[in-house]
């Protein structure tokens, strides 16, 4: 393959051009990164799961205001997953959707509640693990992939939002 000593940008990129965006200045750790990568889709799944369950649970539970938001959040995750798994396979990975290491992969508890006060706090906790995961994995990767930090700032700002919508809720909450 040719190297920067001896060959232009163009010549480079036409030679590797079987490596997308993945080129001679990428300084992420790939293997690591797409290790994280899992990781993250594996919670996000996990939340999508939680959000629906509780949906339906609320709405068994006669909260049928609850149950619509737990909905809406459901629907919010479920693009991350997308972004996620585009993500890992832009440079040439696979996303890891396994149902059998999902939860040793995903670091979120799937604790079950059976009350609208315990279902809000429990995603509430998980999207603070979100938060905490994503900046985590922000800090990780730096500079070194931009890519991967936009996708990650971008769901990051929308895991904010959800946590302080589930802390109204909880406020909401207590009178029920």
């Amino acid at each position: 393959l040719p190297t920067p000593k001896n060959y232009s940008i163009s010549d480079m990129a036409r030679a590797n051009i079987h490596q997308g965006e993945v080129v001679e200045t990428y300084r992420g750790d790939g293997e690591a990164i797409l290790r994280f990568s899992n990781e993250t889709l594996a919670r996000e799944l996990v939340c999508v799961l939680r959000h629906r369950h509780h949906h339906l649970m609320a709405q068994s539970l006669a909260s049928q205001r609850i149950a619509e938001e737990l909905l809406v959040r459901s629907g919010e995750e479920l693009p991350h997953v997308d972004l996620i798994a585009e993500r890992i396979v832009q440079p040439s990975g696979e996303p890891d959707f396994s149902t059998g290491t999902l939860k040793e992969r995903s670091h979120a508890e799937y604790v079950p509640v059976i009350s609208i006060v315990g279902m809000v706090k429990e995603c509430l906790v998980a999207e603070r693990i979100a938060f905490d995961s994503y900046r985590g994995l922000m800090e990780y990767v730096g500079k070194d992939d931009p890519g991967t930090r936009r996708v990650i700032e971008g769901i990051l700002g929308v895991e904010e939002a959800h946590a302080d919508e589930f802390v109204d809720l909880s406020q909401d909450t207590k009178a029920v």
